[in-house]
């Protein structure tokens, strides 16, 4: 009898003359863990054709040049054709597993407490894919589409600094003058009809803009809604009211205000970059029954890959140094 006495003691707050109080805890557990990111619900969704998926792309189209004016009484036609290349992108696979022991369910039922952490738990482990894959869809490491070398995406930072297409920001020179330049210079490529639709960048960059605007213009940015109800700035260019959107995943070097800090933004087209997915868009989950250890298993699966279509022209990498 002392020794469950002593048991109870030391689970309970307090023990006395008519008062025993025990641990209660809210039913509801405190959560606000980051769990996507914009990009991924606003580039395209296309299902894969096959491993690799495959697809073509038209990199110049049929033009005679000077030779295809000639004299109308004495016509010479030139045979022109139009210049496609293939292309294709690997897909890749990101899986979690969880496992539920059936003497913690059955104890946790018993209780009546958490009634909903089971569905929670499962729900938070396609959550975590989702997030592996929203940072891999920039930061991904693999470095070649055509002959991968790691088990991660190529990320779209790698494939649009591969493209070429890069600005770099001085540290005393205007961020919204460069910008609104890079912008400019994408626009007026004659060889292919290029219309950003958006700037994505850190949400410290982002600020940095915010306060160059009110400062040396005295302006205030526009807002607009995009993907999920979030609301974000407009930066005007030659390309429209471009949306300024804040993704975490965008890391930077340095401390600004340093002079060493290296911020990149990214001048997109969204409808040129594409997730080809296998299966599903969306993680999958598989339940694999209750093996010897008495555990129920259940494995989240994803299958895909991120393509950036037209990296070397309907992309720009914008690297500010602060």
């Amino acid at each position: 009898m002392n020794a469950i006495f002593a048991d109870i003691h030391a689970a309970a707050d307090y023990i006395g003359p008519g008062a025993l109080e025990v641990p209660l805890y809210q039913t509801e557990i405190f959560d606000i863990c980051r769990r996507s990111s914009p990009f991924g619900q606003r580039i395209k969704q296309v299902p894969a054709t096959g491993h690799p998926s495959r697809f073509f792309e038209e990199t110049a189209i049929p033009n005679p040049g000077a030779a295809g004016f000639v004299n109308p009484r004495s016509i010479a036609p030139q045979v022109v054709s139009p210049t496609r290349v293939e292309l294709s992108v690997p897909l890749k696979a990101i899986v979690a597993q969880i496992n539920y022991n059936l003497f913690d369910i059955e104890l946790g039922n018993q209780q009546q407490q958490f009634a909903y952490l089971q569905a929670k738990d499962l729900v938070d482990t396609v959550n975590g894919v989702m997030v592996t894959h929203d940072v891999a869809l920039w930061n991904g490491n693999d470095t070649s589409l055509s002959a991968p070398t790691t088990t991660q995406y190529m990320g779209a930072i790698p494939q649009i600094a591969a493209g070429g297409n890069s600005v770099t920001i001085g540290t005393t020179a205007s961020i919204v003058d460069g910008i609104k330049s890079a912008v400019a210079q994408m626009v007026a490529n004659n060889g292919y009809y290029v219309r950003p639709t958006a700037i994505y960048a850190n949400p410290v960059l982002l600020d940095l803009i915010d306060r160059e605007m009110k400062t040396e213009f005295n302006v205030v940015l526009n807002t607009d809604n995009i993907t999920g109800g979030i609301r974000v700035k407009m930066l005007s260019t030659q390309a429209g009211d471009l949306p300024l959107i804040p993704d975490w995943s965008l890391s930077y070097t340095g401390t600004p205000g340093s002079g060493s800090a290296v911020l990149p933004a990214y001048i997109v087209t969204e409808e040129l970059i594409e997730y080809h997915w296998l299966g599903d868009p969306a993680p999958r989950i598989f339940q694999l029954g209750l093996p010897n250890s008495m555990t129920y298993q259940y494995v989240a699966v994803k299958f895909g890959a991120v393509v950036v279509k037209g990296a070397s022209f309907a992309h720009c990498q914008v690297l500010v140094d602060r």
